[in-house]
């Protein structure tokens, strides 16, 4: 545990567990102190003398502290503190939790349901990219864990411009055209649908030839010293994002909508 004390006396927790859990919150421990310590050890005026003229003794506070209004104790303040993530850094570690592990092979289940890639021998004139398991705990809004979501995503750094990718400028709505299609929704008294398009960036056709290693754990039996194909854009990817938004901007003019004319997307 981790303490750092600012001059005003209140101290910000941070709590370790593991490789990452932490615990975050302000807590007035001076204070806290203060009020355990006059609590074991109370003045009264019998305490302070025998003189029946003496005033009561009043707690000697600086003038820049005041007395805390109640005491809690360190279980109690554990308590309310919250989670920011229980997340395991690599593979070696997730693979030793249960949960972690489902939540690979949900992953690999939903890129193999999309056909994104096929195991293929890697050609004499091309380099491979590696991938990399990213690992994510979402919480519902009571603190409580939501669901473990495990990614693999593509080491898009080693990418060359030219032969691993050539555009990869994908546009995106501005939110003075969001919010304005929400005002005219809400004059219209038109109805709003909002969706999440699970592993989008799945499901976006590649063009050029990208040729990534098998993802740590998930090794083809027999097939160890091959490559997989990229069929479909991969997270990662610097063209990811362009593939995502020409899939769908295909399937919106297919559907009969219409591009705005006050905000033109190439």
């Amino acid at each position: 545990m981790n303490f750092h004390m600012p001059k005003s006396g209140f101290f910000s927790i941070r709590y370790r567990i593991g490789q990452r859990i932490y615990l975050d919150r302000s807590v007035d421990f001076l204070g806290l102190k203060k009020h355990q310590e006059e609590e074991a050890n109370p003045q009264t005026p019998a305490a302070a003398g025998n003189n029946s003229n003496s005033e009561p003794v009043s707690p000697n506070y600086s003038s820049s502290e005041s007395p805390p209004l109640r005491t809690r104790s360190l279980i109690d303040i554990y308590e309310t503190c919250n989670f920011s993530g229980i997340e395991p850094e690599s593979f070696e570690e997730a693979q030793k939790h249960e949960a972690w592990v489902k939540a690979m092979k949900d992953e690999i289940r939903m890129i193999e349901k999309n056909q994104t890639w096929e195991l293929v021998d890697l050609p004499k004139d091309r380099d491979v990219i590696g991938v990399k398991w990213i690992f994510k705990t979402k919480f519902n809004q009571d603190g409580s864990i939501q669901k473990h979501k495990a990614r693999l995503v593509a080491r898009g750094f080693t990418q060359k411009p030219g032969i691993d990718f050539f555009e990869t400028f994908a546009p995106v709505a501005r939110l003075e055209t969001i919010r304005t299609l929400i005002a005219l929704a809400a004059q219209k008294n038109w109805l709003i649908y909002q969706l999440d398009v699970k592993s989008a960036f799945l499901n976006g056709v590649l063009e050029e030839e990208v040729y990534v290693e098998q993802p740590q754990g998930f090794l083809v039996e027999g097939g160890e010293d091959k490559v997989y194909k990229l069929k479909k854009a991969f997270y990662g990817l610097k063209q990811a994002p362009r593939t995502w938004y020409a899939e769908i901007d295909k399937y919106f003019s297919h559907s009969g909508f219409q591009k705005s004319q006050s905000e033109p997307t190439p």
